[in-house]
């Protein structure tokens, strides 16, 4: 199976980090996730999560170094999700078409919510990374 690639932002902003809750009707329907999306013949991962925060969210971030990779493979398809760090300019969302919704939480009230299971690890390595 071919392995897709995804870019996802753990964006912050005043302390906050970004997530969206995924639509009803969709794989991994009202799981939470780190916003992002699939890469594009001829961009580059950074370029790749610029994009799709443009065109689901209507938010500019600036992206960052990589966190961490983590491949993941679901019934519905094989994926390594790249996880950049990223910073919004303010908590404004203009528009949410791809998501059921989206909140800026602590990161502290990240295992509160049901991530997918491929974002689970990532998820649990940010919140060691900032206990260290």
């Amino acid at each position: 199976m071919i392995q897709k690639q995804i870019a996802a932002g753990i964006i912050t902003y005043a302390g906050k980090i970004l997530i969206g809750q995924r639509k009803k009707g969709k794989d991994l329907e009202f799981l939470w996730e780190l916003p992002g999306g699939k890469l594009e013949k001829g961009e580059t991962l950074q370029e790749c999560l610029k994009r799709e925060l443009m065109e689901e969210m209507g938010l500019t971030v600036k992206v960052g170094s990589l966190f961490m990779q983590k491949a993941y493979d679901y019934d519905f398809g094989s994926f390594v999700i790249n996880a950049f760090f990223a910073e919004a300019k303010s908590f404004d969302i203009p528009k949410i078409c791809e998501h059921e919704q989206v909140l800026w939480i602590y990161p502290q009230d990240l295992l509160k919510y049901e991530f997918s299971p491929a974002d689970v690890p990532i998820i649990k390595a940010y919140i060691d990374s900032l206990e260290a």
